[in-house]
């Protein structure tokens, strides 16, 4: 219900604003600017969201979370939305989050209040998460050879494990 309230708010302060200003640099000025801005947002969410969006894959493929591309994708859709929208303060709005560091800034704000969790390190946590080069394979995966095990001393390999396979189908001994 606040969050409701605020974007009434901020809806009514930015018609105030844009007739006041439109009042004084006159209706045509006003459109003009009105039109510009709409167009470069539409530009930037269409750029910005799909080089967004390849740094996430690239991410993913590595194997790591691309939280910090998410976050930013979605700033940048967020501010191109803004703009497509009429009005000055919208359009102030929508500017701030396309500069690096008012994002970050905006980021924080996010995170000190609650609303977002921000990875630092971007990288795949939990149970089953391949984190590049530097993760141990699975039981079930075969090993790179060349790899040293990070948990034997320098210059020691892990020697594989010899052994005969009996599959429960097999009568028992």
């Amino acid at each position: 219900m606040p969050f409701l309230i605020f974007i009434s708010l901020f809806t009514l302060l930015d018609f105030v604003v844009l007739f006041t200003l439109g009042s004084a640099i006159g209706l045509i000025a006003t459109l003009v600017l009105i039109v510009l801005t709409g167009v470069g947002g539409i530009h930037l969410i269409r750029r910005e969201g799909a080089q967004t969006l390849a740094r996430a894959r690239d991410k993913l493929a590595v194997g790591e979370l691309p939280s910090e591309e998410l976050l930013t994708g979605a700033a940048l859709i967020f501010g191109g939305a803004l703009l497509m929208a009429p009005g000055f303060l919208s359009d102030a709005l929508g500017l701030a989050c396309l500069i690096p560091s008012a994002r970050r800034l905006s980021f924080k704000l996010l995170a000190w209040l609650g609303m977002a969790r921000i990875n630092v390190y971007g990288k795949a946590s939990g149970p089953g998460a391949r984190q590049g080069s530097s993760a141990k394979a699975s039981p079930h995966e075969p090993r790179d050879s060349d790899q040293p095990d990070k948990t034997q001393p320098t210059g020691e390999r892990q020697q594989p494990l010899e052994g005969d396979f009996i599959s429960r189908d097999d009568a028992r001994r």
